[in-house]
């Protein structure tokens, strides 16, 4: 087994800079659909599961939760931390900032696809941890799409 390890790594050393490699350079992204369990439908009405990103304001995309990480997604509910980037639109949106607010989200109401009758998280909960854009209640609920 020694000997297949320091082949591998001398193949790799010799490798020119630029070519293809077997590994994977980053993680693997998690499936965006399963069939049996809730998923969470994106602006147009895709099904995804566990993602990484999700954007909240379809209309202008001055609003999307970023790094999620679930520790919970299951037939009645999903759980992730995360981090809600929001325009503040100050003076206005064109020329607003971006502002990152630490955020827990919770996907409910899981009920049948109209279409496909696949199971699907009907609506989504943003509770902010640590400050919140100017305005916003603690907690902000929204009807998902689909």
């Amino acid at each position: 087994m020694r000997a297949v390890v320091t082949l591998c790594a001398a193949a790799a050393l010799a490798a020119p800079p630029g070519a293809a490699s077997a590994a994977p350079a980053t993680e693997p992204e998690p499936p965006r659909h399963r069939t049996g369990g809730p998923v969470l439908p994106d602006c147009q009405g895709r099904p995804e599961v566990r993602p990484g990103a999700y954007l909240l304001a379809c209309g202008d995309g001055n609003s999307r939760l970023e790094s999620l990480r679930w520790s919970r997604w299951d037939a009645r509910a999903a759980v992730a931390q995360g981090v809600n980037v929001v325009n503040d639109c100050v003076p206005y949106c064109a020329a607003g900032t971006f502002r990152s607010y630490p955020v827990t989200v919770r996907l409910e109401t899981p009920a049948g696809d109209r279409g496909t009758g696949e199971p699907r998280f009907t609506r989504i909960s943003v509770t902010y941890t640590d400050g919140r854009p100017d305005g916003a209640p603690r907690t902000v609920s929204y009807p998902l799409p689909g």
